[in-house]
């Protein structure tokens, strides 16, 4: 089967054609730049098209025919890719129902990853943890590897790790054998415009899976009787025995090692812990680019505050570059962020990137922002320019620890300008 993907370079497309081609089936697709992503998939030999405009899409069909074009949420439903496909007879969906048809075609057993924030670090766990045990495993993790590519599959796994994303209700298109809920804070307005709705969701999703794993504040955060198999946890517990940076990602890394117990209990819980503990992280993650330069996909309070609590632990100085994501989003978090930054010595806020927008907001400015912040005095409003980089390159040089966090273009700036100094 062929099949032609919309959106390569997204962090749950791109990984998807990996797994549809490690499955056997012929990839190709698009995406409107490059990127880390699109890179990795044409080392691969997948057919990576830059441009949406129908013609792309249109030559390849003509040359090979295409089966099934996917898309994501965030597709325009009139971008000209989509009505190509429609015309030709093309069977069309959104990725979740590929990945479905790919997990039961297999007859694998699916082990979701889901919540508002810690999904790719705990993926990634998993993925690595399994590795390192000699566990055959199929996957898809939101981001790029450095210890494989983004999403494989495996002939002889009988499990599929999966970065269960709630946006657009993905996760509530799969059943799991077990599911790992990680924080949970109301998130993606635009998807669940009140928080009970957001709730109601995670809910469905806990009671979709025949076993769930999660921490008794997320439970308290639900405010629900499950009716569904669980094992929660008291979130105060000693977690010394996880020797990883950061204790957002030491409390993930024991939801990991208490589901990892649960499935292979023949498996020796120390053999469990020693394999988390060599955890080398994912890109994106608190990913370090040279001394004193770190990035992270963090654009919500909640993780920045987590992300920077990890920080100081490598650091007693550290100085936060951060790129809000969506002026939608602003809108609804403005207020989250007093005390999210109280951690970071120094601020420099960018202009909000965006994307998916609600064209009646106004555009929300660095100083309206910055003005939410209890340390606002630590903050000024910069651009993605040279003076920045300057900056940081004085921050790093003074021995400060220099976090840049955003999901927009300062991750593809920063290996840029680090590209242009070598």
């Amino acid at each position: 089967m062929h099949i032609y993907f919309s959106g390569l370079g997204g962090v749950g497309v791109g990984p998807l054609a990996q797994i549809a081609r490690s499955a056997g089936h012929t990839v190709s697709g698009s995406d409107l730049v490059e990127g880390l992503m699109t890179e990795q998939l044409r080392t691969q030999g997948i057919e990576v098209n830059i441009g949406q405009d129908g013609s792309q899409i249109a030559a390849t069909h003509a040359q090979a025919p295409i089966d099934w074009y996917v898309y994501t949420g965030a597709l325009d439903k009139g971008k000209p890719e989509l009505d190509f496909a429609k015309s030709q007879g093309i069977r069309t969906s959104k990725r979740d129902e590929l990945l479905a048809h790919i997990i039961k075609e297999k007859d694998l057993k699916l082990i979701a990853v889901s919540g508002t924030h810690g999904k790719t670090t705990t993926t990634g766990l998993f993925v690595w943890a399994m590795k390192q045990l000699d566990i055959p495993v199929s996957y898809s993790v939101g981001t790029t590897l450095s210890f494989g590519p983004s999403g494989a599959f495996d002939p002889a796994s009988e499990y599929f790790v999966y970065e269960c994303d709630e946006y657009d209700r993905n996760m509530l298109h799969f059943e799991p054998y077990v599911s790992v809920i990680t924080a949970l804070g109301h998130d993606h307005v635009d998807t669940y415009p009140t928080e009970d709705e957001y709730r109601e969701a995670f809910i469905t999703f806990i009671e979709q899976s025949d076993q769930t794993f999660l921490w008794e504040k997320e439970l308290r955060y639900l405010q629900h009787d499950l009716q569904a198999d669980y094992e929660a946890y008291d979130e105060l517990m000693n977690l010394s025995h996880l020797k990883l940076a950061g204790d957002h990602v030491r409390h993930n890394a024991y939801l990991a090692e208490r589901a990892l117990g649960w499935l292979f209990a023949d498996m020796p819980t120390q053999s469990i812990s020693d394999a988390l503990n060599t955890f080398p992280g994912t890109q994106r993650r608190m990913e370090k680019l040279m001394d004193n330069l770190y990035s992270d996909y963090g654009h919500h309070p909640a993780e920045i505050a987590a992300t920077l609590q990890l920080a100081r632990e490598l650091s007693d100085h550290v100085v936060l570059v951060y790129q809000p994501h969506q002026n939608t989003r602003q809108h609804d978090v403005r207020s989250e962020y007093k005390d999210s930054m109280v951690l970071a010595e120094t601020i420099y806020w960018l202009p909000t990137y965006l994307t998916r927008e609600d064209d009646t907001l106004d555009i929300l400015t660095p100083e309206q922002l910055i003005s939410e912040l209890s340390n606002a005095a630590s903050a000024q409003s910069v651009e993605l320019n040279d003076t920045l980089w300057e900056n940081i390159q004085r921050e790093r040089e003074a021995g400060n620890l220099v976090l840049c966090m955003g999901a927009g273009t300062i991750d593809g700036w920063l290996r840029q300008r680090l590209a242009d100094t070598k």
